[in-house]
C-alpha cells in the first residue's frame, strides 16, 4: 500500500522558516516526479513546487511565482523522502501543505494536480504576522 506522510508543519512568525518532509512508502518514487501543493478553506488546492529527475543525480525544479526564491524543493531518493524548505515565510503562505507523487516517468504538467496519483493527508502551516 502506497503512503505519503507529511511532517514539519507548525506555527511560525512572518519572516521565519520551516522545513516540511514527506516520507513515501509502499514503492520507490525515485523515477516519479513529486510535488507540493497547498490549500486554504477559501481556495482550491494549488501548486507550490515540483521536482523531477533528469539524470543520474540531476533534477529539475519548478515553483509557483509566489514562492520562487523563498522555497526550495529537494528529495533524498535513498530515504524515499521529499522536502520543502520554506524561508521568509509570509502570512499568505498559511495553508495545509500536501505532498504528491505521479506515476513513473510522468510527462505531463507538474502544476496540474490531476497529474498526481498519490497524495498525503497534509500538514498545517500557519504564519503569523
Amino acid at each position: 500500500q502506497v503512503q505519503l506522510v507529511e511532517s514539519g508543519g507548525g506555527l511560525v512568525q512572518a519572516g521565519g522558516s520551516l522545513r516540511l518532509s514527506c516520507v513515501a512508502s509502499g514503492r520507490t518514487f525515485s523515477n516519479s516526479p513529486m510535488g507540493w501543493f497547498r490549500q486554504t478553506p477559501e481556495k482550491e488546492r494549488e501548486f507550490v513546487a515540483a521536482i523531477r529527475r533528469i539524470g543520474e543525480r540531476t533534477y529539475s525544479t519548478y515553483y509557483t511565482d509566489s514562492v520562487r526564491g523563498r522555497f526550495t524543493i529537494s528529495r533524498d531518493n535513498a530515504k524515499n523522502t521529499l522536502y520543502l524548505q520554506m524561508n521568509s515565510q509570509q502570512p499568505d503562505d498559511t495553508a495545509v501543505y500536501y505532498c504528491a507523487a505521479t506515476a513513473p516517468c510522468y510527462g505531463g504538467s507538474y502544476t496540474y494536480r490531476g497529474g498526481y496519483d498519490y497524495w498525503g493527508r497534509g500538514t498545517q502551516v500557519t504564519v503569523s504576522s
